[in-house]
């Protein structure tokens, strides 16, 4: 059996297309945005997340389902991770596109 490889950006311009895939996927916007600004920060700070989990006071498998989006961490949750990587934490609000 031979397998075609298709391209990401590919593969997500054909989803899209789906309206029900489109709704589904823009209903997770805010937490993939924050799953990347989690991960973005660590690489940033070059620690893995078991470091990060050490300066939190946590274990690396709570700081991994952090940066998974499959929870949604309260501000004090975000503040120690923020200060783990010596970032800070900054929350906006922003009007919803049309």
């Amino acid at each position: 059996m031979i397998r075609k490889s298709i391209e990401i950006d590919e593969w997500a311009e054909k989803k899209m297309k789906n309206l029900e895939f489109k709704a589904a996927y823009d209903a997770l916007e805010e937490e993939f945005a924050l799953a990347a600004a989690l991960i973005k920060a660590r690489a940033d700070a070059e620690m893995t997340q078991e470091q990060v989990a050490e300066a939190m006071g946590t274990t690396q498998a709570v700081v991994a389902r952090l940066e998974s989006g499959r929870v949604k961490p309260s501000t004090r949750t975000l503040e120690r991770f923020a200060e783990a990587t010596g970032t800070k934490l900054r929350i906006a609000f922003e009007p919803r596109s049309r």
